[in-house]
């Protein structure tokens, strides 16, 4: 399918200057150009690429200022990442959408499924589950008893639902997620063993929530672990038992949050960043990664190193300790002057 830079531009609400005829029928990264398709400049870090690139189309931001002759149309709109986004959800879309039951699959006789669902072979549907319009679930995924599931929802092959769990609309879960597994918790006896603690809550997770491959939120002990709107979790990241990650938080991959942990919304996390139980992170904060926070945090924070500390303080600690080397070796010629001195007396 083509499209004209001219039908791009009022999809994007952007401006066209040059060719608005030219037409492509695909995308490509500004540095690995391709006539023919349609590419994007927001990194200034790239800028160099817009001067030698074939693609015929560029999307820019609306202050992008050339230095040089271009031989590429642009469009310019407000935020030139944001367009992209737009654009391609749209391509997605346009794209044949699967339909229908496949064989075999288990479907109990007591769940409700909703119009126009797919539903991939060897999935798995317990008991009294309620599924949503538009849901597609894909190949081997696992749905346990009195699971909700809200409408256009995706679930990518593997994903496994414990039972009783409740998803919301919009959602997409990537292959290998586990949603409900049983939370850590075991009970330490005097010989040294452990006696497992039942969880017996649930997940909630609610609206526009996208989750990545192979990450697990675990079930509450009692009560329900909560994944709020508009959450986005990378892959191989950890929510433990009974936390709650507040509305528009992002994690990259690698991420773990410990049992009984409260995150504020609008919050950041670095990749392999850690989290400790039992406190709460205040409200726009972000996190670098590899950092280790053991305590509570206060809004807005900007936190860095293990243990985390304020940015700027820690940008300091490690300048330190990177000429460490070096003071040592001045420590060394001091004791060294210090005990020639002591030793001439």
């Amino acid at each position: 399918m083509e499209f004209s830079a001219n039908d791009i531009a009022t999809l994007l609400n952007g401006e066209v200057e040059g060719n608005g005829n030219v037409k492509v029928s695909n995308i490509s990264k500004i540095d690995q150009p391709i006539p023919g398709t349609l590419t994007f400049l927001s990194n200034p870090t790239y800028t160099k690429y817009i001067y030698t690139t074939t693609a015929s189309i560029v999307i820019v931001n609306k202050d992008f200022v050339p230095e040089n002759k271009l031989s590429c149309t642009l469009i310019r709109v407000e935020d030139a990442y944001v367009a992209l986004a737009k654009l391609l959800d749209f391509y997605t879309k346009t794209k044949p959408s699967k339909m229908g039951i496949e064989q075999p699959s288990f479907v109990s006789k007591s769940a409700i499924l909703g119009e126009q669902i797919y539903l991939g072979a060897f999935a798995y549907i317990g008991d009294n589950v309620l599924i949503g319009n538009n849901v597609k679930i894909y190949p081997h995924v696992y749905i346990g008893d009195n699971v909700k599931i809200g409408n256009d929802t995706i679930l990518y092959s593997g994903v496994k639902i414990y039972a009783g769990c409740s998803i919301g609309s919009s959602c997409i879960f990537h292959a290998g997620s586990v949603i409900g597994a049983d939370g850590f918790g075991f009970a330490p006896n005097p010989d040294g063993t452990y006696t497992k603690i039942e969880q017996i809550g649930n997940v909630i997770i609610e609206d526009n929530v996208e989750i990545g491959a192979n990450t697990t939120v675990d079930s509450a002990t009692m009560g329900s672990t909560i994944i709020r709107n508009g959450v986005k979790l990378d892959n191989l990241i950890q929510i433990g038992h009974n936390c709650e990650i507040g509305e528009n938080t992002v994690m990259a991959a690698q991420v773990g949050i410990a049992g009984s942990t409260i995150i504020d919304k609008n919050c950041v996390f670095g990749g392999q960043s850690a989290v400790s139980g039992h406190i709460t992170i205040g409200e726009g904060t972000k996190v670098g990664p590899k950092s280790g926070i053991m305590s509570s945090v206060k809004p807005n924070s900007v936190l860095l190193g293990a243990p985390a500390l304020d940015f700027k303080l820690a940008m300091k600690t490690f300048s330190i300790i990177r000429n460490l080397p070096e003071l040592r070796n001045d420590v060394i010629e001091l004791q060294k002057k210090v005990k020639a001195i002591e030793d001439d007396k």
